[in-house]
Formats: C-alpha cells, structure tokens, sequence
C-alpha cells in the first residue's frame, strides 16, 4: 500500500526546506507504516520551552530554519517499534534521493546515505543517552 500525506501533514511541511519536503514525500509513499508529519518549521520561543522539558536538547534547532520535521506513526502511537519502519522509509528515501540527513534514533550516524542495515539496528547501534525517533534533519 502506498500512502500519501493528509492536509495536516502538508500544512506542517509549509516553510521546510523543498529538499526535506521531497525525501519526506518520498518515504511515505515507500513507507509500510503510515504517518504524519507533527512539526516542521518551530519558533525559537517554543524550541526554549521543548529544551527546559528535556525534549530537545538545543537551542540551535535545524527547525528553526526548516531543515527538520519531526513524525509520528498514524495511527498515533509512541511506541519505539512504530517508528522503525518510518525510519527504514526515510533511509531508503535518503538514498534514492541522494540526501544527506540524520536521524534522532541514532545522533552519531552522520549521514543515513550510509547505513546499510535496518532502522531498528541503527538504533541499536547507538551508544548514547537521547533518542529522538520522531526527529530528521538535513545535514
């Protein structure tokens, strides 16, 4: 099944960056698990208010200029396992369209281009302390 961004989600890519917007339109049509585009473009007053909560963990935000989304499975749900196949949409879409990005899942892989194995192990791979699954970036 291939899936398609509702108005929701498009009216949250508004402002990225084209060339995110396009690997995003990408994986969901690749994508085996639905989803939604949660947030795109964020204001410096609200990333203040996500980094005092522990959910960010900087104030230079690659959404405060429209180089990151953030997603979330449709239906909603935060469980861990939903995202990886969003993860698995985004990496092959990273490569069909020659973009270099990073995923919260993993902060130390620089440039999804690059991995060869599955979202879920991409997370396992990580050794560090904050995972942000629903967080892409261009690089």
């Amino acid at each position: 099944m291939s899936y398609q961004f509702g108005l929701r989600s498009r009216q949250r890519l508004s402002g990225v960056n084209p060339t995110l917007v396009r690997v995003m339109e990408v994986a969901i049509s690749l994508s085996k698990q639905d989803f939604s585009i949660t947030e795109g473009i964020r204001s410096l007053e609200r990333q203040k208010v996500l980094v005092k909560e522990g959910l960010s963990q900087t104030l230079k935000s690659k959404h405060l200029v429209g180089n990151a989304v953030d997603v979330v499975p449709y239906p909603v749900s935060w469980e861990w396992e939903g995202f990886y196949p969003i993860a698995d949409a985004v990496i092959a879409a990273a490569k069909e369209c020659d973009v270099h990005m990073r995923w919260g899942g993993n902060w130390q892989v620089k440039d999804l281009r690059e991995w060869n194995g599955t979202a879920q192990e991409l997370v396992e791979a990580y050794t560090g302390k904050f995972y942000d699954l629903p967080h892409f970036e261009l690089m």
